[in-house]
């Protein structure tokens, strides 16, 4: 079965909320199989809109990226992030070649 990808490029506009976001979502991300790739750190933007802040998590499948994204314990997370950060958010699944 193919792994998956949570890719996310974030502008933060509320610091303290966002934070509130980070510290609940990750342990939702961990119960899923979710592991992280990337946070942050150093990027190179070469077409669309910049976003300051990008992630990468890979799961075990797409179903199980989904399934975190729907779950009580995401979602009650979300409720954070919503009016503290403008987000673009995609699952995708590897191509395992």
């Amino acid at each position: 079965m193919p792994k998956a990808l949570w890719i996310a490029h974030v502008t933060v506009t509320d610091e303290a909320a966002y934070g509130e976001y980070a510290k609940r979502a990750g342990p939702a991300i961990a119960a899923h199989g979710g592991e992280f790739l990337a946070r942050g750190g150093r990027y190179e933007i070469l077409e669309g809109k910049e976003r300051a802040r990008n992630v990468v998590a890979r799961f075990p499948s797409l179903q199980a990226a989904h399934d975190c994204y729907y779950s009580d314990a995401y979602q009650e997370a979300l409720s954070f992030a919503k009016g503290a950060s403008e987000r673009d958010l995609m699952i995708l699944e590897e191509s395992g070649d």
